[in-house]
């Protein structure tokens, strides 16, 4: 596997998986997940962009509030492999001045350079993913989308939402299907990492 030193997969023998949220907070989609999230008992983790975190500070204190764990997006949302080390480095301790404690950080677009990622697991857990929903894609039906996350998940799946207008229609198209399919197939949902 590429970059091994990243999170991909949860290794466990349990039928967990870990639903996570990129590129929000927004305020017309992360009401919607916050409360879909509530309706069935879930928590998810939420991989927030700092420039996101200043324009809905109501939004940011509520998903602290309701219990989901938040992880380190990057402030301005650089792309790894197109930004000098110094400006992306910069850009995410920008991020995490705005947040608690944790030490999570998924880089955007998954795209992060092999200096970048030495450097950043120093102080960081990596995260990426098993399982990419592809909700961004105007190519995407909510139905593909569930039928994408139910061929593929594993026990340990970290599955990648986005919090963000583009995905949208996808995102609420789909997501509450998922979570009661996999609920059906006996999967449980955790944000421990």
């Amino acid at each position: 596997m590429i970059y091994p030193s990243i999170i991909w997969r949860h290794k466990t023998n349990e039928k967990k998986i870990w639903l996570t949220f990129d590129d929000g907070p927004h305020s017309g989609i992360t009401p919607w997940l916050l409360t879909v999230l509530k309706k069935h008992k879930i928590k998810a983790t939420f991989f927030l962009t700092g420039k996101e975190i200043l324009k809905y500070p109501d939004l940011f204190s509520q998903i602290k509030k309701e219990g989901h764990v938040i992880g380190n997006h990057s402030f301005s949302h650089y792309n790894g492999w197109l930004t000098n080390n110094a400006t992306y480095l910069d850009d995410i301790e920008k991020c995490q001045e705005l947040m608690p404690k944790n030490k999570l950080f998924r880089p955007p677009f998954g795209k992060v350079g092999f200096n970048q990622i030495r450097k950043i697991k120093k102080k960081y857990k990596i995260i990426l993913w098993d399982i990419l929903t592809m909700d961004f894609s105007k190519n995407y039906s909510p139905k593909k989308i569930e039928k994408n996350i139910l061929n593929n998940v594993k026990k340990g799946s970290i599955i990648v939402f986005h919090n963000n207008l583009v995905s949208k229609k996808n995102v609420t198209g789909s997501l509450e299907n998922i979570i009661i399919k996999l609920k059906e197939r006996g999967f449980s949902f955790s944000s421990t990492w």
